[in-house]
């Protein structure tokens, strides 16, 4: 996959969206693409924590904007678009918002709304901002969504081992998120292909066990790596891959 630096029009830098990007590896997938020359909208609730990332993403250089954006609120997802609209249109999603929705998660006792929570962000949230961000994408020339998934959500690797370095912990939450989430971006590719809009190239990622605040900092890669995929697939060339599950390494069953 080599990685391009597609400019959608003449009159405007590629301007990619990053949800969750106000820290961890939402951050360090905007600075990578900010270092482009892109312009990257950080996506977060949090009003100071966002505004912070794009003070620091500016102090490096970069050409940042903030996007106050609640994925799991209507209202907050339509009013983003209708922003970028204003800024001249969107290039590059890429989903990154998520959360574990606390653990331990063990099957037999997480409750519903606990799923229902993490389903929120992790899946719903992906389905809200891809829809309100389609009729933008087909007006790019070079569009690329972003969505990052997990290699804990691989049923293969699931039923193959309980070695948690590649599943996970036990979760009635969390991994089952994830394994929705690539089942319905799939639909999102096969919609776009009836459609003859195979262009959009929409591919999923796995950062790795990356070191955040969402496992408290257990993990053993840094955001600056686990970066690395995703900026990969945001930068593929026109006959790069659709429908894909990757992490550095290359594909994952799924």
């Amino acid at each position: 996959m080599t990685p391009t630096n597609p400019t959608s029009s003449p009159s405007r830098p590629t301007t990619a969206l990053v949800t969750g990007a106000n820290k961890g590896i939402g951050y360090e997938i905007a600075a990578g693409l900010g270092a482009l020359g892109w312009s990257v909208g950080v996506g977060a609730r949090d009003d100071a924590r966002r505004e912070a990332a794009v003070r620091r993403l500016r102090d490096a250089g970069y050409d940042a904007f903030g996007v106050p954006l609640d994925v799991t609120d209507d209202d907050s997802v339509a009013a983003t678009a209708a922003l970028l609209e204003e800024r001249g249109g969107l290039d590059v999603l890429v989903n990154n918002a998520g959360i574990t929705g606390g653990m331990p998660q063990l099957p037999s006792e997480v409750t519903v709304e606990q799923l229902r929570t993490v389903l929120d962000v992790n899946v719903f949230g992906v389905v809200r901002t891809m829809q309100a961000f389609l009729p933008q994408l087909r007006r790019s020339a070079h569009p690329r969504v972003v969505v990052m998934s997990s290699g804990v959500g691989s049923l293969t690797r699931q039923a193959a081992t309980t070695d948690p370095l590649a599943t996970g912990p036990v979760s009635g939450a969390y991994s089952p998120s994830k394994t929705y989430l690539n089942a319905v971006t799939l639909q999102f590719v096969k919609e776009l292909a009836e459609r003859g809009e195979q262009r959009i190239l929409v591919n999923l990622a796995c950062p790795g066990f990356v070191a955040t605040d969402l496992n408290n900092f257990a993990g053993v890669r840094s955001p600056q790596e686990g970066a690395q995929v995703a900026i990969r697939l945001a930068t593929l060339p026109d006959d790069g891959p659709t429908g894909g599950y990757f992490e550095d390494a290359g594909p994952i069953p799924w």
